[in-house]
């Protein structure tokens, strides 16, 4: 053991410090309990400076390695419980699981995540062994997007990575279309970094040089937040209902009373073409817009429902069928709704598969066809490793589980072709994008997110989905159960948008692009970079440097 520095064992609390306050600067860029104010944005740009100094700081101490993964680790473990603390809201309330119980669910989620925070710090304590400072805190950027891919693609959460703190950023974004929410990522590290450099690299010219370049992208990122992009151009209209339906009830109408009194109140919703709407997010001051009346020729292009708790939607069922494709003739409009799809195979167990699926008619009434949900949310619609998760059963209801889809089906309705996607699967970029890439002009998010109830992780939710628009360069036609139903331009602005938690319809005016941007066409080629320059970074540093292998001793 090294002697030499027995003030680090003294002043070890200044480093937990520092970890503790990046976990919580890092909080404040993200919505907390409503929308987030753009302003906030610029935490980001320097909420990561007190992790990185605490790391590079225990890097050149005893135990470099070790010390420096669990100082990175808590700091991931204190993000991602704060961040992410509308899980326990949710297992406690719509759950139905003890205050005990839903508080160890969240603390399990963060302690897994936490630990890309934890590989980021071990990573660059091997690099910094063989590098030095400089150069490794070059790398900073790169190791954390490829740690974000990791994210996305192992445990499959890619929850309010670091770049969609700027989707109000509209200098910034303008990556996203080629490298995706993972290039705005890659900048806001970098700044990180070189204002790290500034108190962290020896000698005065260095230092400068760090503050300087890193105070030029604090800037770029304050101007972006008043860059106003031209109004995209519409040529469609459409109606999102918000039903605003319980989602602590099943809402199975089974009686015909039950049924004919909520298949009135969707119509009616559907037809509302002359209001007032927000012209911005809720909830932010923004103005109201008006409607001129009529704001269509005849009828509505499309009306969207939303995904919604109402499991008397069954395709199978001739009821449903008959009042959907009545509606859609009577309204001449196109019609999109959330439902359950079933599919039945003799040969098959089960027999009887359930899909979380989006249902598409046409103003004719025939059935256009039905889009299944792909990427399932665990212990929401199915339950894996079921009977060791007994008690998740109450999430999913009465209908046990869903069996997922096999494809990204783009619908060609009144000679524009739409993609429809459900849900949590906004938050996948690289899924998303194949709707584009698969002909879509424009997107249809379906959604029910009362689940969440009033806290941070609608808002949270809205800005993901904002940040697929921009990546595709398309509008977006978002349409949920209990809010945020809005209108999202190719910019990822919201233009259009009506109050949460009551009975409301949107008239949405929208567009079409039938462009295909670099990511649309090629992914997260940028991110993959990224992994494969740290994997092989990381190996050469550790096979290079037999002190990484064999000592944690700190050099001379």
């Amino acid at each position: 053991m090294d002697y030499t520095r027995p003030s680090m064992y003294r002043e070890s609390w200044k480093l937990w410090a520092a970890a503790g306050l990046s976990a919580g600067l890092l909080e404040l860029p993200f919505p907390l309990a409503g929308p987030m104010p753009p302003s906030h944005s610029i935490f980001a740009w320097f909420g990561l400076v007190p992790l990185l100094w605490a790391i590079f700081t225990r890097a050149r101490g005893a135990h470099p390695l070790r010390g420096s993964f669990l100082l990175a680790y808590v700091c991931g473990v204190l993000w991602y419980a704060g961040n992410c603390y509308w899980i326990y809201d949710t297992m406690l309330i719509h759950g139905g699981l003890p205050p005990f119980v839903s508080a160890l669910l969240l603390l399990g989620y963060s302690v897994v995540l936490g630990g890309y925070f934890g590989l980021f710090g071990l990573a660059l304590a091997v690099v910094q062994r063989r590098l030095g400072t400089a150069w490794s805190l070059s790398t900073a950027p790169i190791l954390w997007v490829a740690l974000d891919l990791a994210g996305a693609r192992i445990t499959s959460v890619p929850w309010d990575q670091l770049g969609y703190s700027q989707v109000d950023n509209s200098l910034l974004t303008q990556l996203a279309p080629w490298a995706g929410v993972y290039g705005v990522t890659f900048v806001l590290v970098a700044g990180n970094a070189l204002l790290a450099g500034s108190m962290l690299l020896a000698g005065a010219r260095a230092r400068i040089g760090s503050a300087a370049f890193g105070s030029a992208l604090l800037l770029t990122g304050v101007l972006g937040l008043h860059l106003v992009a031209p109004k995209a151009p519409t040529s469609a209209t459409a109606v999102l209902v918000q039903p605003n339906l319980d989602v602590a009830v099943a809402n199975v109408w089974n009686s015909p009373n039950d049924w004919n009194q909520h298949i009135r109140e969707f119509i009616k919703l559907g037809n509302e073409q002359c209001k007032t709407y927000i012209a911005g997010i809720p909830q932010t001051g923004a103005p109201q817009g008006e409607i001129v009346c009529p704001p269509y020729p005849t009828h509505p292009d499309l009306i969207a429902w939303p995904e919604a708790p109402a499991l008397s939607f069954f395709e199978a069922d001739p009821r449903f069928r008959t009042t959907m494709s009545d509606v859609a003739k009577t309204e001449q409009s196109a019609l999109i709704i959330g439902g359950v799809g079933v599919d039945l195979d003799p040969t098959a167990e089960p027999q009887e598969r359930d899909y979380n699926s989006a249902m598409i008619f046409g103003p004719d009434g025939a059935r256009i066809g039905r889009y299944d949900k792909i990427h399932l949310v665990p212990y929401g619609e199915y339950v894996p490793y079921r009977d060791l998760f007994f008690f998740a059963h109450k999430l999913t209801g009465k209908v046990v589980d869903f069996s997922r889809g096999n494809e990204r089906t783009v619908f060609r309705v009144n000679g524009h072709r739409y993609g429809i996607f459900i849900c949590y699967e906004s938050v996948f970029a690289d899924e998303i994008r194949e709707f584009a890439r698969n002909g879509a002009e424009a997107l249809v998010n379906i959604s029910d997110d009362g689940w969440y109830g009033d806290t941070s992780a609608p808002w949270q939710h809205l800005n993901m989905a904002r940040m697929r628009a921009i990546e595709n360069r398309r509008w977006l036609l978002r349409d949920t159960n209990t809010g945020v139903t809005a209108v999202i331009d190719p910019d990822g602005r919201v233009v259009q948008s009506i109050p949460r938690h009551q009975v409301d319809a949107l008239p949405a005016q929208f567009g079409f692009r039938s462009d295909i941007t670099f990511y649309t066409e090629h992914g997260d080629v940028f991110a993959w970079l990224c992994a494969i320059l740290s994997i092989g970074l990381v190996w050469w540093c550790t096979r290079s440097n037999p002190q990484v292998q064999t000592s944690s001793k700190v050099r001379s």
